[in-house]
């Protein structure tokens, strides 16, 4: 029995998690819960689950918990009750599925008190992969991939050394606006960029992969995830999205990783690896499926994987501030004060105004994240 914690449990991956250990419930076990807002999702999940701690992010509404269960579980708010649940001693393995960097301090915290952690959130191995994964190989904690890109190349390799890899190819379905003339971009609405073709996730993760910063963000992870260098991670373009990502080894073999689209399946793996457990939720036929495209990705029109190629070849705090930048940027579009075109044209102004920090601490990492989060709103503010 592998016990759990579950850090974004009322989000999209944290809904799909709790179906996993709802299938595996001889294999897994939640022993700790933290949610943001919608503590009426949190209650239902306590009453399945039964925790022994949880973490709201309201003072006020984690105060009504505790009142409401009188100790069981245990209640804790804010940023302190999500290093309180990284660290519970009862923990085998933290999932982090907490969107934007508050689940960084968590994840360190996580590492340094011995346990794995399984990572959905992209910007923790963005903003800071090196000082993770250094941190990890210190505690010798594993790092575990919950996107299905990740896990699919993580599954490929299999333990395989780096130096037997040519080339990683991460696979991204187009979004929905793969064949949208470049002159109709302009006009692209929120409720459009929100029409993902192939899955169902959250607000931002879905602008992003309307914009392809979701698979620039997953480039620079890949780097640190596998310890490649940036030019030997690829993208293709592959409309299906059956096949997540594949490995290019040296001797010009390639291994994929095949299924139908449902992120139950890359959080079951982080979750019980290094077993596979039964499962019979994801079923996939290549009869109906039919056939697999694919082709380049057309930088000019998505000119995120650009920005995301040079933040990541770049280094230092320049994937903090790409990061921090887009959020912002995602944001104001999404309350109709940016357009859609001036979601990648804010990140690049923000890039090249930044003045880079070789080198950088943690503490000038955040700096920075903090720092491209003014520029970019005083840019919003300017617009």
């Amino acid at each position: 029995m592998k016990k759990v914690v579950l850090l974004g449990s009322t989000g999209s991956i944290g809904t799909s998690t709790c179906k996993v250990v709802e299938d595996l419930p001889d294999d897994l076990e939640l022993v700790g819960l933290a949610a943001g807002r919608n503590v009426g999702l949190l209650r239902e999940q306590i009453a399945q689950f039964k925790p022994q701690m949880v973490s709201v992010t309201d003072p006020t509404a984690a105060k009504e918990l505790a009142n409401e269960y009188n100790g069981t579980p245990v209640v804790e708010c804010g940023d302190e009750g999500l290093l309180a649940l990284a660290t519970m001693p009862e923990a085998d393995i933290v999932l982090i599925a907490i969107v934007g960097t508050a689940g960084l301090q968590p994840a360190l915290a996580a590492i340094r008190a011995g346990k794995d952690i399984a990572v959905a959130s992209k910007e923790i191995l963005v903003m800071a992969g090196e000082t993770v994964m250094t941190e990890a190989r210190k505690h010798g904690v594993k790092v575990l991939a919950v996107d299905s890109e990740h896990s699919a190349i993580f599954q490929c390799l299999d333990g395989k050394p780096a130096d037997s890899i040519r080339q990683i190819w991460l696979t991204a379905s187009g979004g929905p606006f793969r064949e949208k003339p470049a002159d109709e971009f302009t006009g692209i609405t929120v409720e459009e960029a929100l029409k993902h073709p192939s899955w169902e996730m959250g607000r931002k993760i879905t602008i992003d992969s309307s914009t392809l910063f979701n698979k620039g963000l997953e480039m620079i992870e890949a780097r640190w995830l596998f310890d490649i260098e940036m030019p030997r991670v690829k993208v293709i373009v592959h409309p299906q999205s059956v096949i997540h990502s594949m490995v290019e080894f040296v001797d010009g073999s390639m291994l994929a990783q095949l299924s139908t689209p449902d992120m139950c399946l890359p959080i079951q793996y982080a979750l019980t690896y290094p077993g596979r457990a039964t499962s019979d939720r994801v079923q996939t036929s290549l009869a109906e499926i039919g056939r697999l495209d694919f082709e380049e990705p057309d930088t000019e029109r998505f000119p995120a994987l650009g920005l995301a190629r040079r933040a990541g070849e770049v280094g230092e705090t320049l994937p903090a501030v790409l990061n921090a930048a887009n959020e912002v940027a995602v944001e104001a579009f999404c309350e109709r004060q940016l357009s859609y075109l001036g979601i990648t044209e804010m990140v690049a102004t923000v890039m090249e105004i930044h003045e880079l920090v070789t080198q950088p601490s943690l503490r000038e990492i955040l700096a920075a994240d903090s720092w491209a989060r003014k520029a970019a709103k005083n840019l919003v503010f300017d617009a």
